[in-house]
C-alpha cells in the first residue's frame, strides 16, 4: 500500500504546484462546452489558479477576507476558490439553488469580501439584496452573456479581466506568487463548508488544507486509485461531498475532474466519461435505481423473466462477495451467466461499466439499497462523516461490506461512544470549528473529540453501526425507542415511494407521511388504465392507496419489534422540496418543520375517527407566485397493528 503521508505537509495551492512538477502535461480537468471536452493540464491549471489569485489581490481581496461562489461546477470555481487559498483568504459554496434573502444571510454571517457567479442568473440574485451586503466589494462573473448592461458598474468584474490582472501582476515579480503560497500552513484555514442547516441557518465550518488532503490520503490507503482514473464532477460545490473530492482526493492522487456540460446532461455527459469511482447522496442512487426498475418494467416479458431470476441469484452472489467468502461454484456460474445476460449491459446503459467503487453518504441509505448494487454488480459502499469531519470519517473495506453498518474508521481516527451513545471521532480531518461561534465550536469539539450528534454502537466486527440523530431517536408513550430513519429507508426501497416521514415520539403508535415516486407510480397507474393529471391528482387515487398499503404492510412484516410497525398513514399531495424548506440540500427531512407546515395532517394521524380531511394547499412558483387550492386528504389505518 502506497503511503502518501508526505502530502500533509503541503497546502492546496503548494500541492498544485507539485503535481506540475510531476506531471505538468497530465489532464487534470476537463470541461464540456458545446458538446466538446476540452482538457486542462496540471501545468494549465496551476497557471490558471496564479493569475486569478494575483487578479484577485490586485482587486483587493487579502489574507484572512472570503469570497464566495456560487456556481455550476466549472473549472473557474476551482481557479477561483484555490486562487483565494493561494492570498490567505478562504472561499465559501452557496448552493445554486439559495434565492436572495437566504444568499444574504449567508454573505453577512461570513463576512464576505466578494463573490463569484457563473451567470447573470446568480449576479441577479446578487444585485437584488446589493444594499444588505455592504461588505461586498466585487461580483466577479464567468459567463458574459446578458452583462452588457452591468459593464458600466464597477462593482461587476469579468473573470477574463481578472486572468488580465494577474498577468501584468505576474510580470512586473514573477516570483512572488511562489512567495506568496510558500507563507501558507498546512493548518491554515482554507474553506468555509456550509452545514446542511436541519434546524436553521447554515453554520459555516472552518476547514483547512490538512482536513482536505488528510481525507484524500487516508481515503485512498484503503481504496487506491490511479492516476489515469476518471471521475465526474456533478455534486453540488456547496456541499463537502464535492469539495472533498475537487480538493482532497483530486490533490492527492492526480485523478481527472470531468465537468459536465449543464446540470440538465449530468447523467448524459457522466455516461460518456464511464467513471471509475462514484461518489453521491442517497438520493441519486435511489434514483438510479428506479430508473433501471422503470427499463425492466418497459422491457420483453422474457427480459423481465430473466432479470427476476438473476436478481436474486445476484443478491445471494452479493452476501458472498461483500463478507469476503468464497462462492460455491455453482452460484458463481449463475451469476456469471447473470451478469453478462442482463446486468453488464443494462450497467453499461448507465455509463457505470468502468466503475469499480461508488460510495454514498450524507444521509443513510437502506441496507436492501446495498445488496441492490451489490447483485447488479455495482460495488457501492457506505461512507459516513459530516461536514466537520471532512465528509468521511468511516467506510466499508471491499470484501468487508455489511449493509446495516457504515464501516470502519478511516486510517488515523479514532472512534468512541459517549455514554449517552454519542459517535464521537477524532483525527486528522476534524474541522477546527465554526466561524465566528466560539460556544458552538466549543460544544462541537469538547474534550477534544467531534461531536457527531449522532447515536450508534460499534458491532463484534469493529463497524460502527449508526442509529438515527440523537436529536431524532423518539421514544413512543411508552417508552419504547425506534429509529424514524430507519423506518423511512425500509419504506424507500419500494421503488413506489420517494420519500417518507416517520412519527410516533410519544405517541400510540408509528404513523407516517408518504411521497409517491410520480415516474414509477405514474407508469403502474398507465399500465393499468388509471387516468390523472397532476401529481396531486395521482397520489389522491384510491388504487394507488392500496398500493402503499401493500408497501406499508410489507415493511411491517419484517419489523422486529411491534412497536416498529406502521399503523397509520396518508399520501401527501405534493413532494417534499428543498425550495420549500421540508428538505436540506442534501435531501435530509428536516422533520420538525414538515411536522409544523403539516401539522393538520399529523393531528389527523393520531385521531383514528378521522378517514378524511380537507385541506388547503399551497404552492409557491419560481416567479414568486404563489396559489392555494383545496383536495382532499384520505388516511388509512394499517390491518393488524
Amino acid at each position: 500500500m502506497k503511503n502518501n503521508d508526505h502530502l500533509l505537509e503541503y497546502t492546496i495551492p503548494q500541492l498544485l504546484r507539485w503535481r506540475v512538477q510531476k506531471s505538468p502535461n497530465k489532464t487534470a480537468l476537463r470541461e464540456k462546452d458545446f458538446g466538446i471536452w476540452n482538457a486542462y493540464t496540471w501545468e494549465q491549471y496551476y497557471e490558471h489558479v496564479k493569475k486569478t489569485a494575483l487578479g484577485l489581490k490586485v482587486i483587493g481581496l487579502k489574507k484572512g477576507d472570503t469570497i464566495a461562489v456560487i456556481s455550476d461546477n466549472i473549472p473557474e470555481l476551482l481557479f477561483v476558490a484555490i486562487g483565494a487559498h493561494s492570498i490567505g483568504a478562504m472561499s465559501a459554496g452557496i448552493y445554486q439553488t439559495s434565492m436572495p434573502a437566504e444568499i444574504s444571510q449567508i454573505l453577512t454571517y461570513l463576512k464576505v469580501s466578494a463573490v463569484f457567479c457563473d451567470n447573470q442568473e446568480q449576479v441577479d440574485k446578487v444585485l437584488d439584496i446589493r444594499e444588505q451586503i455592504p461588505k461586498v466589494k466585487k461580483v466577479i462573473f464567468e459567463d458574459p452573456r446578458g452583462m452588457r448592461d452591468y459593464m458600466s458598474d464597477d462593482w461587476f468584474i469579468d473573470i477574463r479581466d481578472i486572468y488580465k490582472l494577474g498577468d501584468k501582476e505576474n510580470e512586473k515579480n514573477p516570483e512572488f506568487y511562489d512567495k506568496m503560497i510558500d507563507e501558507g500552513k498546512p493548518e491554515d484555514p482554507c474553506h468555509l463548508c456550509l452545514t446542511s442547516g436541519t434546524t436553521g441557518l447554515p453554520k459555516g465550518t472552518m476547514m483547512t488544507h490538512l482536513n482536505y488532503i488528510n481525507m484524500g490520503v487516508k481515503i485512498t490507503e484503503v481504496d487506491p486509485l490511479e492516476p489515469t482514473d476518471e471521475y465526474v464532477s456533478f455534486l453540488p460545490f456547496a456541499w463537502i461531498g464535492e469539495q472533498m473530492n475537487s480538493f482532497g482526493v483530486a490533490m492527492a492522487t492526480g485523478i481527472t475532474i470531468n465537468f459536465p456540460e449543464a446540470v440538465e446532461t449530468n447523467m448524459a455527459d457522466l455516461k460518456e466519461i464511464g467513471p471509475h469511482f462514484m461518489f453521491g447522496a442517497p438520493r441519486i442512487y435511489e434514483t438510479i435505481r428506479s430508473e433501471i426498475w422503470l427499463k425492466i418494467d418497459q422491457s420483453y416479458w422474457l427480459n423481465k423473466m430473466l432479470y427476476n431470476y438473476f436478481i436474486k441469484v445476484g443478491e445471494t452472489a452479493a452476501t458472498y462477495r461483500m463478507t469476503g467468502k468464497t462462492m460455491p461454484l455453482g452460484l458463481k456460474i449463475k451469476a456469471w451467466l447473470g451478469t453478462q445476460m442482463i446486468f453488464r449491459p443494462l450497467i453499461n446503459q448507465l455509463g457505470l461499466l468502468r466503475l469499480r467503487r461508488a460510495y454514498t453518504g450524507g444521509a443513510a441509505l437502506g441496507p436492501a439499497l446495498f445488496t441492490f448494487y451489490q447483485a447488479i454488480g455495482i460495488n457501492l459502499k457506505q461512507i459516513y462523516g459530516q461536514t466537520e469531519i471532512t465528509g468521511i470519517a468511516y467506510m466499508h473495506r471491499d470484501g468487508d461490506v455489511r449493509p446495516d453498518t457504515v464501516g470502519k474508521p478511516l486510517p488515523g481516527t479514532e472512534c468512541k461512544i459517549a455514554e449517552d451513545g454519542e459517535i464521537l471521532s477524532r483525527g486528522a480531518s476534524v474541522s477546527p470549528g465554526y466561524f465566528d461561534l466560539p460556544e458552538k465550536s466549543e460544544e462541537l469539539l469538547e474534550g477534544g473529540w467531534l461531536h457527531s450528534g449522532d447515536a450508534g454502537f460499534i458491532d463484534e466486527n469493529g463497524h460502527l453501526v449508526v442509529i438515527d440523530r440523537l436529536s431524532d431517536v423518539m421514544h413512543n408513550n411508552k417508552s419504547e425507542m425506534f429509529s424514524p430513519m430507519f423506518l423511512e429507508n425500509a419504506l424507500k426501497f419500494s421503488p413506489y415511494i420517494k420519500e417518507a416521514v416517520i412519527y410516533g415520539n410519544k405517541e400510540d403508535y408509528v404513523a407516517c407521511l408518504v411521497n409517491i415516486d410520480p415516474i414509477v407510480v405514474g407508469k403502474w397507474a398507465e399500465d393499468r388504465g388509471i387516468s390523472y393529471t397532476t401529481y396531486m391528482d395521482l397520489s389522491s387515487k384510491p388504487e394507488v392507496a392500496e398500493l402503499m398499503m401493500e408497501q406499508v404492510i410489507d415493511v411491517n412484516s419484517r419489523a422486529e419489534k411491534e412497536h416498529f410497525k406502521i399503523k397509520r398513514f396518508a399520501l401527501l399531495y405534493k413532494l417534499l422540496d428543498v425550495d420549500d424548506g421540508e428538505l436540506t440540500k442534501t435531501g435530509k427531512i428536516r422533520r420538525k418543520f414538515v411536522q409544523e407546515r403539516y401539522q393538520n395532517l399529523y393531528d389527523s394521524l393520531y385521531d383514528e375517527t378521522v378517514d378524511k380531511k380537507e385541506v388547503e394547499a399551497s404552492f409557491q412558483y419560481q416567479d414568486g407566485q404563489s396559489t392555494t387550492v383545496k383536495t382532499s386528504i384520505s388516511f388509512y389505518t394499517v390491518k393488524g397493528v
